[in-house]
């Protein structure tokens, strides 16, 4: 699960929390596009558009949060 790997490699509590069910129902009545036209099923494939953008292979997203704890990223400044 993300949010494991993200806790684990900045050494912070991130845990996943619940949204109730109306809410939720709210949210995605106002996210209507989302689901219509940009989920409809035309991304449900891998591309090369990383490899193009980068130069590189995607990566890990568990390797992305280790790397990033490692640099200090989301330590905050206060």
């Amino acid at each position: 699960m993300p949010t494991a790997a993200a806790s684990e490699a900045s050494g912070r509590e991130i845990r996943y929390v619940q949204v109730p069910m109306d809410d939720c129902v709210v949210a995605l009545e106002q996210a209507k596009y989302l689901f219509t036209e940009v989920l409809d099923g035309r991304n449900a494939y891998l591309t090369d558009g990383v490899q193009r953008a980068l130069g590189r292979a995607p990566r890990d997203f568990a390797d992305y949060v280790r790397r990033a704890a490692a640099s200090g990223a989301g330590k905050g400044t206060s």
